[in-house]
């Protein structure tokens, strides 16, 4: 195989599959990356088992074939050639050859044959998702993901499809336990038998989506096949295998009679609670809300370093009320919210708190409270 390329094209397209290689080396062939040429087309490949990334690129092929090497490797390499036309080679016994300038490396790689199947994607049953909404909606339920693998069912993000009022709805849905995310779109188009059921899509998969949404504009193309996501958005295809399991109904845990609702400014709140968070302990992050009319007071104390308070302007009329909260709870969501004005809807000192844009209902996030 040999072809010529230019160092900005090589680049990006190993750049693109970092994320996707196997880090813990548990197979050889997962740390690397397939490369393909042919038709003057370059085909870069890169997989975990579980997430798997192709995407294709114009060169100018001399020889056609295809060949495997360390992703990491091959990507520190290119990334510090200069700026000239790179020559890609392959020798015998899977060796490659790089020339760019004066530069010459040799580097080992291993058998195309050993690199598991990418599969072949049929274009019948996409459907068609807006990139800028795709990406907020990932923004505002990713931050909950449960990071505890033994809980494998909450490793992700569930997506379902619905109809509501004769428009379709998608909704993402993620939770570690203690909080809860959810944030809902329109959705054009037609409802696949999945989304319909309700998919889980595993975290890794998510970032990489993710990262695909901030790259370059353009929609995204969701399909199925095979207890698998695809996703496709101009020269990149990205396969993910779908988690197995059942997720929770969450709507159980989403309070129904929260009445008591405070509204104040999110920058306000935000940096108080960043502010408070200082003296909390380290541990569990607890701040408490003392809630009276027209004012909330935020305190935090910890016996090794002090204790602090601070108090805020808020629109609520109704019975005092204190309530104790992990602050970083409260901060995650207060970041990835951009509103000016945000709604704390709180029933009593045991009840889980809802979070939500004052002005809109296409986001909630539900907290459990700490024992005061």
């Amino acid at each position: 195989m040999e072809f010529r390329v230019a160092k900005d094209t090589f680049t990006k397209a190993l750049q693109k599959i970092q994320g996707i290689v196997e880090k813990r080396n548990t197979m050889p062939i997962l740390s690397n990356t397939l490369i393909e040429a042919h038709n003057d087309t370059l085909y870069i490949t890169a997989t975990d088992l579980e997430v798997g990334m192709k995407s294709s690129y114009p060169v100018n092929v001399i020889k056609e074939g295809k060949i495997t090497v360390s992703a990491k490797k091959i990507y520190e390499i290119i990334k510090e050639l200069s700026d000239e036309e790179i020559v890609f080679s392959t020798k015998e016994n899977d060796w490659v050859e790089i020339h760019c300038g004066k530069a010459h490396f040799n580097i080992v790689g291993l058998s195309p044959d050993e690199f598991p199947y990418f599969p072949k994607i049929n274009d019948n049953s996409f459907i068609t998702l807006n990139n800028q909404i795709l990406s907020e909606m990932i923004e505002k339920t990713s931050y909950a993901i449960c990071n505890d693998e033994t809980k494998f069912n909450l490793n992700g993000i569930f997506i379902k499809a619905t109809t509501e009022n004769e428009r379709n709805v998608l909704r993402m849905v993620a939770t570690d336990g203690h909080r809860l995310s959810v944030t809902e779109k329109e959705l054009s188009g037609n409802i696949s038998n999945e989304l319909n059921k309700g998919v889980i899509f595993p975290k890794k998969g998510i970032f990489e989506l993710k990262k695909m949404t901030e790259e370059e504009i353009g929609d995204i193309m969701l399909g199925f096949m095979d207890n698998s996501a695809v996703i496709k958005k101009g020269n990149t295809v990205i396969v993910m295998r779908l988690i197995d399991g059942e997720f929770p109904d969450y709507t159980k845990v989403i309070p129904t009679n929260n009445d008591k609702i405070i509204k104040i400014l999110r920058e306000s709140l935000l940096h108080s609670l960043r502010r408070m968070a200082i003296l909390s302990s380290e541990k569990f992050k607890g701040i408490k809300l003392d809630v009276r009319n027209g004012s909330v007071e935020i305190s935090s104390s910890n016996p090794e370093l002090g204790d602090a308070r601070e108090e805020l302007e808020v629109d609520y009329q109704g019975e005092p009320l204190s309530v104790r909260f992990n602050a970083r709870y409260l901060i995650d969501v207060l970041t990835i919210l951009k509103e000016d004005e945000v709604e704390l809807n709180l029933r009593d000192e045991l009840s889980p708190i809802i979070m939500k844009p004052a002005a809109k209902n296409d986001f909630m996030s539900v907290i459990m409270p700490m024992r005061l």
